[in-house]
């Protein structure tokens, strides 16, 4: 499966914020739109930068809670790797097993498109594998005929 159809399929909103939000609103982005990680974007809305609430956690715990008068400019990983809209969605979760994150930005040009979660390759895998059990059920008991040619 290709990453454009993933989004298409998805349809989510992307949630997104700036350089110099505070820590506390980042959080309460992350906390009240249940989500793992916000994209930054800078003024012409290219993306620059993601911060997750892994990087928070740690920050804080580095801090001993003294995070009041940081902004997402402090703590964000400006080292990203992202996915286009024409990658394989295998590819994709390679690339994120092999660099151990669990959001990869999707592009397009300069315009951040999308994101993708570990999650939403689980979601795509586990029904791939349901759709394949159910046809090799049907198969072994008789309601899935082959022709010669080798079509169902």
């Amino acid at each position: 499966m290709l990453v454009e159809t993933l989004l298409e399929q998805k349809q989510r909103e992307i949630i997104t914020t700036t350089p110099s939000t505070s820590i506390e609103d980042a959080m309460d982005l992350l906390i009240t739109k249940d989500i793992g990680c916000l994209p930054v974007l800078d003024d012409d809305t290219k993306l620059i930068g993601i911060i997750s609430d892994k990087d928070i956690f740690k920050k804080l715990y580095e801090t001993k809670g003294d995070y009041h008068n940081l902004k997402v400019e402090d703590i964000m990983s400006t080292d990203l790797i992202i996915g286009v809209l024409d990658d394989e969605l295998d590819y994709i979760a390679s690339v994120m097993d092999t660099n151990w994150i669990q959001h990869m930005p999707i592009v397009d040009g300069e315009k951040m498109v999308g994101i993708i979660s570990q999650r939403d390759i689980i979601k795509v895998n586990s029904r791939k594998h349901e759709q394949e059990n159910r046809y090799l059920n049907l198969y072994m008991e008789g309601l899935h005929k082959r022709d010669q040619s080798g079509d169902v």
